[in-house]
């Protein structure tokens, strides 16, 4: 495949590799996406919008320039920017390869990065010399500050302009939690979204704190997806729940959103509105409970994204597709041509598709209200002594987000 070396999301060259649920393989223009829906589909995409993730700086202790790649932090929370895990490189930017980029200093706990305005330290290594936790020790006010004054967004060699923000924000671009875009969304745009509605297709979002695709590191690669979390709004599972009940489809736009509803739906079995962390991999063993059929970029094999296709299809026929990819000059990379793979018949879960999440309705000792609470168990809906339990009932307030 060709690697996309220009910020442009929309092109109006770009193709679209259709595999259908028999694995019959059709490449078109990717203006024939809804052509390609159902009436009744629903299609959710994720709204994330992309931090300036990536931040140059110095390494106090020996004064060697480094580059500290934002990767993962414990939620969504706006406040909750003090405290990240991140990729540390050596001196450099994205104009080399990340292979080749140069190691950092020796890190340790208890060292100092300086970050432009910024002063982080490191509090300890997570299991690779250039894998850290970091806390800021700036006011929360100060890092969004920082990050956006100084933050660049993370980027490759392939290409070779630097990046603005406003590249890497899709169109729906809301909350920014995303370390690189959920590029799979660069294919919407408002005319795309009209035409869903006039063809009776549903859409939905959800925010998903979408990684790093590489390290440059075979080693540490294999360990992403890193842990990233998530929000899925009442009304997104609404959405899901009527399709499920009348048998319509759910079509993920991004393997971010297969990740989140797939956490979701493995947890509570059914997607369930509220926050969670996906910290699952999927791939060919999966069996996928929620989506039906997945529009992504095109990924080389190897990577978790590539994998997580398996889920949808064997590998028969992804190589099928991995031919025509190449032989049909598809461009790759987050700016790149997409695919749209409709899970095959062989791919379903072996559980009957629950439409219904196992919940337990809980009061609110202080206000009297009612608090949806999820869990992994069955209860029964007639409150029971769990309902006492202040830890349970204060998870039950976070996995809705509830602020009762």
């Amino acid at each position: 495949m060709i690697a996309a070396d220009r910020p442009v999301q929309r092109s109006v060259e770009s193709k679209l590799l259709y595999v259908d649920a028999t694995g019959r393989i059709q490449s078109v223009p990717r203006s024939s996406l809804v052509a390609l829906l159902q009436p009744g589909d629903v299609v959710i995409a994720n709204d994330a919008a992309t931090l300036p993730a990536s931040l140059t700086g110095v390494h106090l202790p020996t004064g060697i320039e480094v580059e500290v790649r934002l990767a993962a932090r414990a939620s969504l929370a706006s406040d909750a920017v003090l405290r990240f895990n991140a990729v540390v490189f050596g001196p450099g930017d994205h104009r080399t390869r990340t292979e080749d980029r140069a190691l950092p200093p020796p890190l340790a706990p208890g060292q100092h990065l300086r970050l432009g305005s910024l002063t982080a330290v490191i509090e300890k290594l997570l299991g690779h010399p250039r894998l850290i936790a970091l806390r800021f020790e700036n006011s929360t006010a100060e890092v969004w500050a920082g990050l956006a004054q100084q933050g660049r967004p993370i980027q490759y060699a392939h290409m070779p302009q630097a990046l603005q923000l406003w590249d890497v924000w899709t169109p729906i671009a809301a909350q920014p939690v995303a370390y690189e875009p959920p590029s799979a969304g660069f294919a919407l745009d408002w005319q795309l979204l009209s035409a869903f509605a006039t063809k009776g297709i549903v859409f939905a979002t959800i925010t998903h704190a979408a990684g790093i695709s590489s390290t440059g590191d075979a080693e540490l690669d294999q360990l992403l997806p890193f842990d990233e979390p998530y929000r899925i709004p009442v009304a997104t599972e609404k959405a899901l729940r009527r399709a499920c009940r009348e048998g319509r489809r759910a079509v993920a736009i991004g393997t971010t959103v297969v990740r989140a509803l797939e956490h979701s739906a493995s947890r509570y079995g059914a997607v369930l509105a509220g926050e969670g962390v996906a910290d699952q991999r999927i791939g060919p063993h999966t069996a996928l409970r929620v989506v039906d059929a997945i529009l992504s970029g095109t990924h080389e094999p190897g990577t978790s994204h590539y994998d997580l296709l398996h889920a949808f299809t064997d590998q028969r026929v992804l190589r099928r597709a991995d031919r025509v990819l190449e032989t049909s000059g598809f461009r790759t990379h987050e700016f790149g041509d997409s695919v749209l793979i409709e899970r095959a018949s062989d791919k379903y879960s072996s559980d009957v598709r629950r439409c219904e999440a196992d919940v337990i309705f809980l009061p609110n000792a202080r206000t009297g209200r009612t608090v949806r609470g999820a869990y992994t168990s069955r209860f029964s809906r007639t409150p029971a002594h769990v309902v006492q339990e202040p830890r349970r009932l204060s998870s039950a307030r976070r996995l809705v987000g509830c602020t009762c």
